[in-house]
């Protein structure tokens, strides 16, 4: 359900609620605070997405929460489906929201993208600070498509830990969360995971792009507004770790838009920055050719001439960069030499920011650009060129041949992704938020560890 109430502040609280019942397990997915300067721009933005409930195609069910008063209790996803016809074109599978006009929000997907998923043995992650949205997108017991999505504040970089843990960047907070879940329980019948925030870092607005775990399970991230890369402290909003030597101070001032990391044998090794500018917001003027790869153990440019890249990633013993300007994923080649050329290997309708990968297949993030603030990129020319409109979704692309064979669309009021993982091992996953009721009611514990405690006090 949703609860809108304001506190003696006038500030809204929202309450976006769902009830999983399974055995001993009770959660209820909720919340998210926004302060009220930005709730008007939030709620214009995001329209009816909180209406959808249930929609079903075939064999695809998306399920997202749904509106229904204003009682403090929640429940069960429930909703009466739809059935749409599919898409003529590219035997694609439609949901529209429930309760709604079509046209609020859809997803749309290839046929074989859930059948992808199954295959893999895997599920995604995809945040988008434009929805205040964390999504986790993965197959329900019938087969379908199942897309949980949980209320954040400004979520952006995500990391899919080597510990089964996920790290989301989420405006002023660094949040880690842990699996609750044994392999053998499930929520709800249902979720085979159950992401519960476990350690929330306090960093300030810092604009916090990629977030990563080092080889020694450290923290690090992406610290866009102070241009540097920077751990957390336990007693400062940071701890800067490194930054470029076009860089002169560490100063509060956007001045290159440094972005993504990208980690190699378990260590900070590539950035990308939109420029090498050393100036306040300096880096908006150099967005059509100024973006740069910058090697972190040299701070030397590796690679230069790119339009705004993102998300750089080391895979397969090669370093991979979205070049999101031009709507490319390629490879930055000569990378060894010290003077590397980046070489497209695949061109998407849109903005590109969200790079995962799972064997030969990568999975790439697109958005609509902002035309206002991002006009005369090449993408632009790319776009009119193939007569196609940009989109926002996520494409699954061959790395064998750079062809697109899988994807996942949102159209409607989400038009901006910025990061994706891959999840391996879980079908379903769910997450809570860390103001939701369930943080303090789901109670789990390690059973070897209760029985040692337990079998130590009968001793006694």
């Amino acid at each position: 359900m949703r609860k809108v109430q304001f506190d003696d502040n006038s500030e809204p609280t929202f309450d976006i609620a769902t009830k999983f019942l399974s055995g001993k397990f009770e959660t209820l997915q909720s919340d998210s605070f926004l302060p009220w300067a930005n709730f008007a721009e939030w709620w214009a933005a995001i329209g009816k997405l909180y209406e959808l409930g249930d929609a079903v195609l075939q064999d695809a069910e998306v399920t997202a929460p749904e509106p229904a008063g204003n009682g403090t209790t929640g429940k069960d996803l429930t909703a009466e489906p739809r059935v749409s016809a599919p898409e003529s074109a590219g035997g694609a599978e439609r949901a529209t929201a429930p309760g709604g006009e079509a046209g609020d929000i859809a997803y749309t997907m290839s046929s074989g993208f859930i059948r992808r998923l199954a295959q893999f043995d895997i599920s995604i992650a995809f945040s988008s600070y434009q929805s205040g949205l964390f999504y986790l997108l993965g197959r329900n017991p019938k087969g379908g498509a199942h897309l949980h999505q949980s209320a954040l504040r400004k979520p952006m970089g995500i990391c899919v830990g080597g510990d089964g843990s996920l790290t989301v960047a989420a405006g002023f907070q660094i949040i880690r969360f842990g699996n609750a879940l044994e392999a053998d329980q499930r929520i709800n019948h249902t979720f085979d995971a159950c992401y519960m925030p476990r350690a929330i870092h306090m960093t300030g607005e810092l604009d916090a792009h990629d977030v990563a775990l080092d080889g020694e399970g450290r923290l690090v991230f992406v610290n866009t507004r102070f241009n540097c890369l920077a751990t957390v402290s336990p007693r400062h909003s940071f701890e800067m770790l490194w930054k470029p030597t076009f860089i002169s101070a560490l100063v509060d001032e956007d001045r290159c838009h440094l972005n993504g990391l990208a980690l190699r044998d378990g260590r900070p090794a590539y950035v990308t920055a939109v420029s090498r500018s050393d100036t306040v917001d300096g880096w908006r003027d150099r967005r059509a050719d100024g973006g740069v790869v910058i090697d972190v153990e040299t701070n030397e440019i590796i690679c230069s001439g790119l339009s705004m890249p993102h998300s750089p990633r080391f895979h397969g013993g090669r370093l991979w960069v979205l070049n999101s300007g031009t709507g490319e994923l390629g490879v930055v080649a000569q990378l060894e030499g010290g003077k590397g050329v980046f070489e497209p290997k695949a061109f998407c309708p849109g903005f590109l920011r969200g790079l995962a990968f799972h064997g030969n297949y990568a999975f790439v993030g697109l958005s609509k650009p902002r035309y206002k603030r991002f006009e005369g990129l090449a993408l632009d020319r790319r776009l009119d060129a193939a007569d196609s409109e940009p989109w926002c979704g996520i494409q699954v692309i061959d790395l064998s041949n750079g062809a697109c064979v899988d994807w996942f669309r949102i159209d409607g009021a989400v038009a901006e992704l910025y990061d994706i993982g891959v999840i391996p091992g879980f079908a379903c996953p769910m997450a809570v938020s860390p103001g939701a009721p369930d943080v303090a009611a789901l109670i789990t514990f390690a059973a070897e560890k209760a029985d040692v405690a337990q079998a130590r006090s009968i001793d006694q």
